[in-house]
């Protein structure tokens, strides 16, 4: 039998390419490892000022609250218009492209828009944000493991071999044979 339940919980935001990686490595692992990912949409500007992604990150925020099961997917998205296409994810259509790219209706994805300014959509963001600094967030992404009554928090797109160590697992490079196989 395996080890018991295990929890990773990814603080991210869409401005911070280490997130992306971090992001990624995390999603191709998480069934290797056999962990719950849970992903954390963070504003990067509640840690550090003057980062720009305060309606991206609301816009996911939303996403988590109404649509969890869209969140990798719109996240994805909204990380490739950024750095991969040089798009200005700030502006609504742009968010809109991306959550329709990611498989969401644009009627979902408007009404979702709608909410990013509502009190339920800032309070949750600025609570998950709240709850990262609490962890010792000084920049993003951070992952917090927890582990047997323990949390560790790492800062980083760069600990995943620590991670994995934490785990008990093996790390076999940011993209395991078993994905990279399906690549």
């Amino acid at each position: 039998m395996g080890p018991g339940p295990r929890t990773l919980e990814l603080f991210y935001d869409v401005l911070s390419p280490y997130s992306w990686l971090a992001f990624e490595v995390l999603c191709r692992y998480k069934n290797i490892w056999n962990v719950s990912l849970q992903l954390q949409p963070t504003l990067i500007a509640g840690i550090m000022r003057d980062s720009g992604s305060l309606t991206a990150m609301r816009f996911l925020t939303a996403v988590k609250m109404e649509h969890p099961e869209m969140l990798e997917k719109v996240s994805r998205e909204l990380w490739m218009r950024v750095w991969s296409q040089d798009e200005d994810i700030t502006e609504p259509p742009s968010i809109l492209a991306a959550a329709e790219k990611a498989g969401m209706s644009m009627g979902q994805a408007q009404e979702l828009l709608e909410r990013v300014s509502t009190p339920q959509v800032k309070n949750k963001l600025k609570e998950t944000t709240d709850t990262a600094c609490k962890y010792g967030a000084f920049g993003l992404p951070i992952t917090v493991t927890h582990l047997d009554d323990e949390t560790h928090m790492l800062f980083g797109s760069d600990r995943m071999e620590l991670l994995a160590y934490l785990l008990g697992e093996k790390w076999m490079g940011p993209v395991p044979p078993a994905v990279n196989a399906r690549l």
